[in-house]
């Protein structure tokens, strides 16, 4: 997510200020949910062309500063936890490619209980040897 220099500098930063007694792994994550919250009253309420609208002027950089503030939080967590957040992204996804395949959920926003359901219920539908041909 940030290179192992960020990284470096990041912790610098917060170990001249004495702020490790402060990010406790629970202060950390409660901060990861305040900055996000704080991303997103800059969407809220307002329509997509507005949203739009609003990345093209002076507001741009308030949420670009929102998502690097959930940035340093995410990776503050991650050290102090011994959590290889490229690792556990990429093992991430492929659980996600297994529990969501993409020929069973193209263009679908259902979760994966919904969508195994239903292709249950089609599956039982079209009977043995009457499904589509793979």
């Amino acid at each position: 997510m940030v290179s192992d220099d960020l990284k470096r500098k990041l912790l610098e930063f917060r170990r001249e200020r004495d702020w490790e007694k402060f990010h406790r792994p629970k202060d950390l994550a409660v901060s990861l949910v305040i900055e996000a919250s704080e991303l997103l009253e800059n969407f809220q309420w307002k329509t997509d062309r507005e949203v739009a609208e609003m990345l093209k002027g002076e507001t741009a950089e308030g949420v670009a500063e929102e998502i690097a503030d959930i940035a340093i939080y995410l990776t503050y967590l991650c050290h102090d936890l011994n959590v290889d957040i490229e690792e556990t992204v990429a093992r991430k996804l492929e659980k996600n490619r297994e529990k969501y395949p993409a020929h069973m959920v193209r263009g679908s926003a259902k979760k994966y209980d919904e969508y195994k359901q239903n292709h249950l219920k089609k599956t039982a539908a079209e009977g043995p040897g009457n499904g589509p041909s793979r």
